[in-house]
């Protein structure tokens, strides 16, 4: 005898299992720099790097391998070991908790507030950790306790995993009035940008241990409060086009050309950013493989080999690959045009 399901009782498990199949996966990364793969294994291609605190979607999983999307958005493979999955709920607990922001270049979290005490997790600049004495924040405001004094202030922390542990108060800053007051201006974006100076080039990194040409600039941009791409094709798609085109069908070596790019270099502003690659010709597509920053009078900081600063003009150049074009970013953020502030962001804090 065969049994059939009322409609009533099968719309409720279509309905239950539509409900099933829209549930979102969360997590928060808990390594400094975790590792993104191109694919689920140690082998596979290195394409992003997520620092810890950041808030992802799970996506898919293979084995211990976890399938995230990251608020770049960019789509990768880590292990998850490096990962703490939360509910939903959990998740908006977490956004909305207090946090602080590593703001030096690298740190570490301790088992004590004793620089001899055990370590927990190393840290690099842009790592997330929530305040853990939270009670020391209500009414007036202030941050968690400083522990210790003179130079040995800590402060206590608590890792995504739920770990606790002291961080130097002097690495730290409180994440809500850093992201409030970050001025991404070009002077400010110079600076970041120099303190890379001579970090090596690895593909996919975007932390201060390594970055590639768009690991660069997403990272520079981050650590002055706004959001970015993660690649160079995507970035070149972002803010304004400038009018910066020479003339190549005048011969590149000789002073002529010298005298066009000069006179075109005068419609750069510091801080757009320069792209390279492949230019379109009949036939061929443009291809986009490389970025850099602006600084002023040809030259640019890029990552190449080390972070390093190169030029634009002929008779100075030290990289090879062809100039495509220039986008200006500055001063665009949070106007649909591809840039957005982190104080604006839901996965960094509560909408409004």
């Amino acid at each position: 005898m065969k049994t059939f399901l009322s409609l009533t009782t099968l719309a409720a498990l279509l309905c239950s299992l539509s409900a099933f199949a829209q549930t979102k996966r969360y997590a928060v990364v808990e390594f400094s720099a975790n590792f993104m793969r191109e694919a689920p294994e140690y082998e596979a291609e290195l394409g992003d790097q997520s620092l810890m605190g950041t808030v992802v979607e799970i996506v898919g999983e293979d084995s211990y391998w976890r399938k995230i999307v990251s608020p770049e958005p960019y789509t990768a493979w880590v292990n998850d070991m490096g990962l703490v999955e939360m509910s939903e709920e959990e998740i908006r607990d977490y956004i909305a908790a207090p946090k602080y922001i590593c703001t030096a270049e690298y740190s570490h979290v301790f088992t004590s507030p004793d620089l001899k005490s055990q370590r927990i997790s190393d840290l690099v600049e842009g790592n997330l950790l929530r305040v853990w004495n939270v009670a020391d924040r209500i009414g007036s405001r202030k941050i968690s306790r400083r522990i210790g004094s003179g130079s040995g202030k800590f402060l206590s922390v608590l890792l995504p995993s739920g770990k606790t542990g002291y961080v130097p108060a002097s690495d730290l800053e409180q994440f809500d009035k850093w992201a409030s007051t970050r001025n991404p201006s070009f002077d400010n974006i110079r600076s970041t940008a120099f303190r890379f100076l001579g970090v090596p080039y690895m593909w996919g990194g975007t932390s201060v241990k390594a970055v590639d040409c768009s690991g660069l600039v997403r990272t520079v941009w981050f650590l002055n409060g706004l959001l970015l791409p993660r690649n160079a094709s995507q970035q070149a798609r972002i803010g304004n086009e400038v009018d910066f085109h020479p003339d190549y069908s005048i011969d590149e070596k000789s002073p002529e050309f010298q005298s066009e790019m000069l006179r075109r270099i005068s419609y750069l502003k510091p801080g757009d950013l320069l792209f390279f690659g492949r230019r379109a010709s009949e036939g061929v597509k443009e291809r986009i493989s490389h970025v850099a920053i602006y600084l002023g009078e040809g030259k640019y900081i890029h990552s190449s080999e080390v972070v390093r600063i190169s030029s634009l003009l002929p008779n100075d150049r030290d990289y090879s690959r062809a100039f495509v074009r220039a986008r200006r970013v500055l001063g665009l953020q949070d106007a649909s045009k591809g840039i957005v502030s982190i104080s604006k962001s839901p996965y960094y804090f509560p909408e409004r």
